[in-house]
């Protein structure tokens, strides 16, 4: 694997800190200096300040995230992060992003391929989010949102919609843009009030209370790899 991904997996950086780490000189393979472009086979010997680094144990992370929690791994402002809310070791980072308003479900790991493929919106990985919303939509306006809206940077993909309740919806996405279920419900004149996502991937927070995580199970992590048909 790539040098930054090896730092990464052995939880020294995220990879954008490793590259740091690389061209400042201070990561070593077998003795001789890295470089952005090394790649690390199981036999070489990394270290980073002359101190040897070895992979973590992977893991996968399933993470009911509260309300007003940051998805990232640190916070300049302070703001507690979802990586304050898991294990520490290994260290894990979240794979895409829910904003500090939004619950619900969030994958954590350190295997950054799967990360990145399940991040990839050719793969459409499903999300369901359960929105609470001001007005009452329409069966019309439910029909606009399953079959695309127009927003600014172009028109969303078909979606599945359903009715919970009065003001509230369920809608399944397969893509990642920023605050995007947000931005459609804006979009058709109801302004999300809570939003909360349900489902991630086919993983459901079933007995996972907020704030509270787990590690998935080995058939929870094959199926994950299967949607993506990952190696």
């Amino acid at each position: 694997m790539r040098l930054n991904a090896y730092l990464a997996r052995a939880g020294i950086a995220s990879r954008r800190g490793a590259d740091d780490l690389i061209k400042a000189g201070r990561v070593t393979v077998n003795g001789e200096p890295g470089q952005l472009n090394t790649f690390v086979e199981s036999r070489d010997r990394v270290a980073v300040d002359g101190e040897p680094v070895a992979l973590q144990r992977l893991a996968y992370i399933l993470l009911n995230k509260p309300q007003g929690v940051v998805t990232t791994a640190r916070d300049p402002q302070g703001r507690r992060t979802v990586v304050d809310l898991v294990p520490g070791d290994p260290r894990v980072v979240p794979v895409g992003r829910l904003d500090a308003d939004t619950t619900g479900a969030l994958l954590l790991t350190n295997d950054g391929p799967l990360a990145h493929t399940l991040a990839h919106p050719r793969y459409g990985v499903d999300k369901v989010y359960e929105a609470t919303v001001d007005g009452i939509p329409t069966d019309e306006t439910l029909a606009r949102l399953a079959a695309g809206i127009e927003l600014d940077d172009g028109p969303t993909a078909p979606a599945r919609v359903r009715r919970l309740g009065p003001h509230t919806v369920e809608i399944a996405i397969h893509e990642g843009r920023n605050r995007q279920v947000r931005r459609m419900l804006d979009a058709v004149g109801h302004p999300v009030t809570r939003l909360h996502r349900s489902e991630y991937a086919g993983l459901t927070l079933d007995g996972l209370e907020p704030g509270k995580s787990r590690e998935l199970e080995s058939t929870e992590i094959a199926r994950l790899r299967d949607s993506v048909n990952a190696e």
